[in-house]
C-alpha cells in the first residue's frame, strides 16, 4: 500500500487529496470527518487518470464539502441537552418507543426481550443475539417516520443478525421506502448526536 498527495482546483478553490494506492481494481472518493479527501486507486492508476476522475467529480466534491461544511457548523453550534431534558425524553422515550416495538413485532411477527432507554453517543439503536432491545432517547427528537425505521431495524434483526440483502428486504417488507429515513439518519442523525455529548 502506498500513500501520496495531490493538489486540484475546483472553481478556483484548491482542495488537497490524499491518495493511497493497493491492490483494488476500482477507484474510489471519500470525504473524511475533518473535511479532508481521500480516493483509493489501483496501483496501476497514473496520477492523469486520477485528475480526470476528479475533474469530472468536481460539481460533486463542492457540494459535499459544503454539506459537510454545514453539517459541523449545525454540529458545534447546536445546544447541549440538559439534565433535566434528557430525564424528559428518556421518559417519553420509555412509552413511545415501547408502543411502537410491540407495534412492528406483530407485524413481523417476531418476539423481544427487554427494552432499554440510553443516551447513547454513537448509535440510535441495537438488538442483542437475546432478543434485547436498546434505543437512544434523542430518536424522540428524530421525524416519526425515522424512529419507526430505526425499531423495524432493529426487530429485523430478530429474524437476521446481519445486514445481508435478506436483511434489508426484511426491513423493505414493512418500511418500502426505509431508503428515505436512512438517509435522513446519515445526513441529520449526528447533529441529533452532538446534543448528547
Amino acid at each position: 500500500m502506498k500513500s501520496d498527495f495531490l493538489v486540484f482546483s475546483v472553481s478556483g478553490k484548491e482542495y488537497k487529496v490524499q491518495i493511497i494506492r493497493s491492490g483494488r481494481k476500482t477507484i474510489s472518493l471519500e470525504i473524511k470527518p475533518d473535511l479532508s479527501l481521500l480516493l483509493r486507486a489501483p496501483y496501476r492508476a497514473s496520477d492523469a487518470e486520477i485528475r480526470l476522475l476528479l475533474s469530472k467529480k468536481g460539481k460533486w466534491i463542492e457540494k459535499h464539502i459544503a454539506l459537510a461544511e454545514k453539517k459541523t457548523a449545525e454540529i458545534e453550534s447546536s445546544r447541549r441537552l440538559t439534565k433535566e431534558e434528557l430525564t424528559s425524553l428518556k421518559a417519553q422515550a420509555a412509552k413511545v418507543i415501547s408502543h411502537r416495538v410491540s407495534y412492528f413485532a406483530d407485524i413481523l411477527g417476531v418476539t423481544f426481550g427487554k427494552i432499554s432507554i440510553r443516551s447513547q453517543r454513537s448509535r440510535f439503536g441495537s438488538c442483542s443475539r437475546e432478543g434485547n432491545l436498546s434505543f437512544n432517547c434523542i430518536l424522540m427528537l428524530c421525524p416519526p417516520d425515522v424512529l419507526d425505521y430505526v425499531v423495524v431495524h432493529e426487530l429485523c434483526h430478530r429474524k437476521q443478525m446481519n445486514h445481508s440483502r435478506l436483511f434489508w428486504a426484511e426491513v423493505g417488507r414493512v418500511l418500502p421506502d426505509y431508503e428515505t429515513q436512512k438517509r435522513w439518519l446519515r445526513e441529520s442523525g449526528s447533529v441529533l448526536i452532538s446534543r448528547l455529548k
